[in-house]
């Protein structure tokens, strides 16, 4: 079986994943629909949404506090891999990349509900990092 499957086509014990969300404009309500984004997205794809870490603050270190709690839950026993809205969550370019080898070192997954840039051949709905694929892709 190929390893880079997502959760529906592996044989995974405890689906357990943990959300991140960069949230620093708009209000309650924004975070709110967010945090339900990661929700629907965990109850479709049979995963169990264990937490979210929001950071809010404008400027982003590659270690803020929400992302390092992030990084301390993905260590944990029987974790899955993080879940994010869109790739833009992580931050700026200038550390997105950090941030998923820092993610990836972990040994867990990072899934993406949808991609920043769709392709025209192909937009799903749903999306996830490079290397993993939804249900009925080839």
């Amino acid at each position: 079986m190929d390893d880079d499957l997502i959760t529906e086509r592996r044989s995974v014990a405890c689906p357990q994943v943990f959300g991140y969300l960069r949230h620093v404009t708009g209000g309650p309500a924004r975070h709110s629909a967010l945090v339900d984004c990661l929700t629907e997205y965990c109850r479709l794809h049979e995963l169990t949404l264990c937490g979210v870490f929001t950071d809010r603050e404008a400027t982003v270190a590659v270690r803020s506090p929400a992302f390092a709690g992030l990084l301390d839950a993905l260590g944990l026993p029987d974790t899955y891999g993080a879940v994010v809205p869109a790739l833009s969550h992580l931050g700026p370019k200038r550390v997105v990349s950090e941030r998923q080898r820092q993610i990836t070192a972990t040994n867990t997954r990072l899934i993406m509900i949808r991609p920043d840039r769709p392709t025209p051949e192909r937009a799903p709905r749903f999306g996830v990092s490079p290397g993993l694929r939804r249900q009925g892709d080839t």
